[in-house]
């Protein structure tokens, strides 16, 4: 049973990879029970730019699972603003709201992107919003408008503008490469002919903790993604494994070895002398802070790998999983109401716990599954698994119902983590 945390803290999951700066495409296998009938109208004047936004937007409210995309580009006349929309046409289409839009410049470099959401029964704007951004910062403002939408019409936040890491690897060579949440403009962070794994995001988005092997030993590093400055925070001896970032950004829980067995320490964001937390079992690991400052772990401690929770100043910790004999990996929910973890019932799944009902989930129907990690408004959760023999990327709604692949061209993907959104 242990084998399999074993890993996280002497070698590693073999980290996987495709080619650097390789995009994502990602496939919606399973939707919402109902998905909402929305219409988007190209923006005026967008197809002069180079990334026109609402192929964007449409694209990351479809593959939400939750909405129905409407074309209305074929409308005669399409409408750019709220007087010009042809309500009747749209409802006859089956859509409830329409979301349309301008692009004009400003005279400075700028560009000005004026859009509306219409509600087609009232014929009343849901959202009028003005966004001043320059040529190169579309796709990012069309992410901004998707949430918008989003939270408009679910009453959640949206996560399309923010951005994943995780590990890829062709070759002997690993890369730790950040994307955006579709999968779009990857960029390799670090590279090494030696593992690289367990990449986690600072709360502010701008930093990754993650373990280099490049010294032939397991070592915890923190980076800049703006600069591209890095810095040992853990190499001390034995394995130094498993960070997480506590909620204010200075502080990284790490499993360290050197008083013997796998304990957990907190230690200062930048390197300094660490805290042992635990005490008890040989393998201590997997720790990742609970919104209220709290830790969940994996332990050994009761004779097999099981999930607890205890206070992040140390002490009595308690058990939160019962069910089954492996239970690992664990991440809460931004909103701290939700436990996800992997789970073995004839293989490895994908699982959710309600914090408040201890009631159990599970989610996947693959059988390799790994390093869940929550979105930033909760609602999906993205993990590793594998598909003929290659390591790949999924997610998963936290009800089950909505499905997406993550695919890439070629090579193996594993050890995802999903961060913040970007501000």
């Amino acid at each position: 049973m242990l084998e399999r945390i074993f890993k996280y803290l002497i070698a590693g999951l073999l980290a996987a990879s495709a080619a650097a700066h390789a995009d994502m495409s990602i496939e919606v296998v399973g939707v919402g029970a109902n998905q909402y009938p929305i219409a988007i109208a190209p923006f005026q004047s967008e197809q002069a730019q180079q990334q026109p936004l609402t192929p964007v937007i449409s694209d990351d409210l479809a593959r939400s699972g939750l909405f129905k995309v409407i074309g209305a580009g074929d409308l005669s006349p399409v409408p750019y603003a709220p007087e010009q929309i042809n309500a009747a046409a749209l409802t006859g289409r089956g859509a409830q709201t329409a979301l349309i839009g301008r692009v004009e410049p400003t005279g400075d470099g700028n560009l000005s992107i004026k859009f509306w959401l219409i509600d087609l029964g009232s014929k009343q704007a849901l959202i009028a919003h003005e966004k001043v951004a320059r040529p190169t910062q579309l796709r990012r403002v069309a992410h901004q408008i998707a949430d918008m939408v989003y939270q408009k019409i679910t009453g959640e936040p949206g996560a399309f503008n923010s951005r994943i890491a995780y590990v890829l690897k062709q070759g002997k060579r690993f890369q730790l490469q950040v994307a955006d949440a579709d999968g779009y403009g990857a960029q390799t962070i670090v590279a090494s002919n030696e593992p690289i794994m367990s990449p986690k995001w600072s709360p502010d988005g701008g930093r990754l903790a993650y373990v280099s092997f490049e010294d032939k030993k397991p070592i915890v590093y923190a980076q800049e993604l703006a600069t591209g400055r890095r810095w040992q925070v853990a190499a001390f001896k034995g394995s130094n494994s498993a960070p997480a970032w506590s909620p204010d950004g200075k502080t990284l829980a790490v499993t360290l070895t050197r008083d013997g067995g796998s304990q957990i320490f907190l230690v200062p964001a930048q390197g300094g002398t660490p805290r042992r937390l635990t005490n008890t079992g040989e393998i201590n690991t997997e720790s990742y802070f609970t919104p209220d400052g709290s830790i969940v772990f994996t332990s050994d401690r009761g004779g097999s790998p099981q999930v607890y929770r205890m206070s992040a100043s140390g002490g009595q910790a308690e058990r939160l999983t019962f069910t089954g004999g492996y239970n690992a990996s664990p991440k809460v929910s931004p909103d701290g109401k939700t436990l996800t973890f992997v789970t073995q019932t004839n293989g490895f799944h994908v699982a959710v716990m309600d914090m408040a009902s201890r009631q159990v989930q599970v989610l996947t129907d693959t059988s390799a599954d790994d390093s869940p990690s929550f979105a930033p408004n909760g609602r999906m959760i993205l993990y590793e698994t594998e598909v003929g023999g290659r390591g790949v990327l999924h997610a998963v709604s936290r009800d089950g119902r909505v499905k997406q692949r993550l695919r890439v061209q070629a090579g193996d993907v594993r050890q995802p983590a999903w961060g913040p959104v970007l501000r």
